[in-house]
C-alpha cells in the first residue's frame, strides 16, 4: 500500500515520507527496548517501508539507535530518520500489542495514521497489573527456584520474602537512577547477607539454597537469548553490545554474593554449599518448581495471562528432558542445550496458538535452568581459596551459552525459514521471535 504517490507535489510526498519513516522508528523502537533480536527489528521495519511504498529503504540497527534512510529518486536528497533506544524493564504485554499491531498494519486492517496513533497509546500507558503483585511475583519466582533446588517449606519461604526484598532495593535504586551493575551488585550482597544472618541461627535450613534462588532470579532476563540471535543473524556491534550488558550485570551479581560471603567467613558464618544439599529434589518437586518459576516471570514480565500456562508446562516438560539426561551422565551444558532446543520447538507453535511472540515463550521456559547453583559454588569455592571454583565459573557460563544457543536452533527446526522467508528477510533474520514471518504467510493464516 503505497503512501506516497509519484503524482503528488514534492511537499506532500516528502510529509508522507517522513510519516512512514517515524512510524517504521517508533515500532522499531518499542521492540529492541523490549528485547527483541536486532534481526527481528530490522526486519519488520524493512516490512512496514515497503508496505508503505518505501521499498527502497535503509534500516540499520544498533543497540541504543536506529537510522532509516530513504531516497526518493538520485537527484533527490536522501531522508534520514535518527532514532535513539532508551533500555527498559523488559515488558512481553507491550511487545505483543506492537507485534499484533504490525500484523494488523501488514494486512491492512488498520492504515497507517491509526498505527501511529495506537502505537503511541501502548508506549504511553500503564499496565492493569499492580505493582505489588509484580513484587510478590519475583518472590514466587525465587520460590520455585528453592523448590526445584530441593529447599523445604521454610526456605521457600525465606527464598520467597529474600526476593521481594531485593526487588524493593533494586526498585529504589532505579528511582535513583544507579546503572544496573550496582543494582545487580546489592542485590547479590543483601540476599547473601541475609542468608549469612539465617546460617547464625538454628534454624534448620541450608542458605545456600536461598542464595542461589536469589542469584537465579537475578540472572532471570538478562538478554541472553537477544545477544545469541544478534551473534548467529551476523548483528555482532548490537550482539557485543548486549553481551557485555549481560556481563557486567552479572559481574555485579558474583560481586555482591562474594561481598556476602566473605562477610560471613569473617564473622564465623560458613555459607560453603555442600556437596548434595542443593540437589534436585524429588520429580514431582522438580517439575513444580520448574513449572512455578517460569510462570513467576511470564508474570512479572507482563506476558499476557493466556501464556503463562503453556510456558509453565513447557518448562516442566524441559525440565523432564534436563532431568533425565542428567541421570544418564550427560553433562549440565549438553542436558541444558538439548532441553532448550527442545523448548524452542515447541515454543513457535504454542506462540501461534496463544498469539505471543515466542520471544516471550523462549526466555520465560528457559528461566529454571539458569546457573544460579553453579555460580553460587563457584563463588563459595573462590572466597575459601580453591581454584577449583573456576570448573564451577566455565560451567555456569557453559550452560547460559547452552541455553540461548538452543533455543535459538530449535526456532530454526521449527521454523521453514529457507523455505517461507523471502530472499531479503532471510539475509535480514533467521527465525523470528518477535514480528512476522511473511506477509504472504500472514494474509493465508487470515484467509483460514
Amino acid at each position: 500500500m503505497s503512501l506516497a504517490r509519484a503524482d503528488q507535489p514534492d511537499e506532500d510526498r516528502t510529509a508522507e515520507t517522513i510519516k512512514a519513516l517515524d512510524l517504521a522508528l517508533r515500532v522499531g523502537e518499542a521492540l529492541l527496548a523490549n528485547g527483541a533480536g536486532a534481526a527481528d527489528v530490522a526486519a519488520t521495519m524493512d516490512s512496514i517501508l515497503r508496505h508503505l511504498g518505501l521499498a527502497g529503504a535503509d534500516v540499520d540497527v544498533t543497540f541504543t539507535a536506529l537510522v532509516v534512510a530513504h531516497q526518493e529518486s538520485p537527484d533527490e536528497p536522501t531522508l534520514v530518520r535518527r532514532r535513539n533506544v532508551a533500555q527498559r524493564d523488559v515488558d512481553y504485554e507491550d511487545l505483543t500489542r506492537v507485534d499484533h499491531l504490525v500484523k494488523a498494519l501488514l494486512l491492512d486492517r488498520i492504515d497507517r495514521d491509526r498505527a501511529r496513533d495506537e502505537l503511541a497509546q501502548i508506549t504511553s500507558s500503564g499496565h492493569q497489573r499492580p505493582r505489588w503483585a509484580v513484587t510478590v511475583g519475583w518472590g514466587v519466582l525465587a520460590l520455585g527456584i528453592a523448590m526445584l533446588l530441593g529447599g523445604g517449606p521454610l526456605v521457600m519461604i525465606i527464598a520467597l520474602v529474600t526476593s521481594i526484598a531485593v526487588e524493593r532495593l533494586q526498585r529504589l535504586m532505579t528511582v535513583g537512577r544507579l546503572p544496573s551493575f550496582y543494582q545487580q551488585m546489592a542485590g547479590g550482597l543483601l540476599a547473601t547477607l541475609l542468608a549469612v544472618g539465617l546460617a547464625a541461627t538454628p534454624l534448620p535450613l541450608d542458605p545456600s539454597v536461598v542464595v542461589s534462588a536469589n542469584i537465579t532470579v537475578l540472572l532471570a532476563g538478562l538478554g541472553l537469548i537477544g545477544a545469541a540471535q544478534d551473534a548467529l543473524t551476523g548483528f555482532y556491534i548490537t550482539a557485543n553490545a548486549r553481551l557485555l550488558e549481560v556481563m557486567l550485570s552479572t559481574a555485579g551479581i558474583i560481586v555482591g554474593v562474594s561481598g556476602g560471603i566473605t562477610v560471613g567467613r569473617l564473622i564465623g558464618v560458613d555459607l560453603t554449599l555442600v556437596p548434595g544439599a542443593a540437589g534436585l529434589a524429588e520429580a514431582p518437586w522438580v517439575l513444580s518448581g520448574a513449572a512455578i518459576c517460569a510462570m513467576a516471570f511470564g508474570y512479572v514480565a507482563y506476558t499476557p495471562l493466556r501464556a503463562l500456562l503453556p510456558i509453565g508446562l513447557i518448562a516442566g516438560a524441559g525440565e523432564v528432558i534436563y532431568s533425565v539426561l542428567l541421570a544418564v551422565g550427560l553433562g549440565r551444558p549438553w542436558a541444558a542445550a538439548v532441553a532448550a532446543v527442545g523448548i524452542g520447538v515447541v515454543a513457535y507453535g504454542v506462540a501461534g496458538r496463544v498469539r505471543v511472540p515466542p520471544l516471550a515463550i523462549v526466555v520465560c521456559g528457559i528461566t529454571p535452568f539458569l546457573p544460579g547453583l553453579s555460580i553460587y559454588r563457584a563463588l563459595t569455592l573462590f572466597t575459601a581459596g580453591d581454584s577449583g571454583g573456576v570448573v564451577d565459573l566455565v560451567t555456569a557460563g557453559a550452560v547460559a551459552i547452552a541455553l540461548a544457543s538452543g533455543v535459538i536452533l530449535g526456532e530454526y527446526i521449527a521454523q521453514p525459514v529457507r523455505r517461507e522467508a523471502r530472499k531479503l528477510e532471510r539475509r535480514l533474520s533467521g527465525p523470528r521471535l518477535v514480528g512476522p514471518l511473511r506477509i504472504r504467510t500472514l494474509k493465508r493464516d487470515q484467509k483460514r
